[in-house]
């Protein structure tokens, strides 16, 4: 006989970008959104933290909001960690997604003789090519010849320039992942790497079904989550092209609209 619930319940998966999605410019998480996060936690859900941010800009966020397990994805898509208490540095690595940057470095240089270049150095912080404003990039920073800057495979690359933007097109010729956060910015990750890509090898490695997966976010590096997920939740602020890629649009971050939809996930006590 098959004992097994027809009605069993199933955890989601759910990715919370950081920035614009949890996070106010000015550094605020509401109260509201910090006990959402904790009880969506306490039912059972993998919530996992997927952002544009590099680690250096991730692991703090993670420890406010009291995050120390689970898993999170940083550098839209290109590093995966483990979030673990145990480990020396509070966290593991779980995947890297390196890739050669040397075309698009030199393309970006072409288009734009002052382009700015930074070049991720996981856990620590930058290797640039001119030195960045601190707000714009989270860790140290290490001024390094562009030759150099090129030589090495990078997690990530950021392309900084004023009116950058225009060249999107002629980077994406490359074949690198190439991701607009601005006029003046360009975040540019290995071929075929998302913050997607990322979250279906999360939803592999923890048995999640297809059906069971979440993401909430309102920049250009959530549109391919958005779709990804059976349940795309857009930011009420984000842009028009954002919210055409999700399923439904929830409040501002003003309103508290991730935390609306991480209470949808939570049944009700009765």
């Amino acid at each position: 006989m098959n004992t097994t619930p027809t009605n069993a319940w199933t955890p989601s998966l759910v990715a919370l970008d950081i920035d614009g999605t949890l996070m106010h410019p000015d550094g605020h998480i509401s109260g509201k959104v910090r006990r959402a996060i904790d009880l969506a936690r306490a039912a059972g859900h993998h919530l996992v933290l997927a952002t544009g941010r590099a680690l250096t800009g991730l692991l703090p966020v993670a420890a406010r909001l009291g995050l120390t397990d689970g898993y999170a994805v940083a550098s839209n898509g290109a590093l995966v960690i483990r979030l673990d208490p145990d480990a020396p540095d509070g966290h593991r690595y779980v995947s890297a997604r390196l890739f050669d940057p040397d075309r698009v470095i030199r393309r970006a240089r072409q288009l734009a003789p002052d382009v700015c270049v930074a070049v991720e150095e996981p856990g620590w912080g930058w290797r640039v090519s001119g030195l960045f404003d601190p707000d714009d990039l989270h860790g140290e920073q290490k001024r390094t010849p562009v030759t150099d800057l090129s030589a090495a495979h990078a997690i990530r690359v950021v392309l900084a320039g004023s009116g950058i933007r225009r060249h999107l097109d002629a980077l994406r010729t490359t074949g690198m992942t190439v991701t607009p956060a601005g006029p003046d910015w360009l975040d540019v990750t290995g071929v075929g790497v998302s913050k997607a890509t990322a979250l279906e090898f999360l939803r592999t490695k923890l048995g999640v079904p297809d059906e069971a997966t979440v993401a909430v976010g309102d920049g250009a590096d959530d549109v391919e989550a958005l779709i990804w997920a059976a349940r795309g939740v857009a930011m009420g602020q984000a842009s028009a092209t954002v919210r055409a890629a999700a399923d439904e649009v929830t409040g501002t971050i003003s309103e508290n609209g991730a935390a609306t939809v991480l209470a949808s996930l939570v049944s009700p006590e009765p």
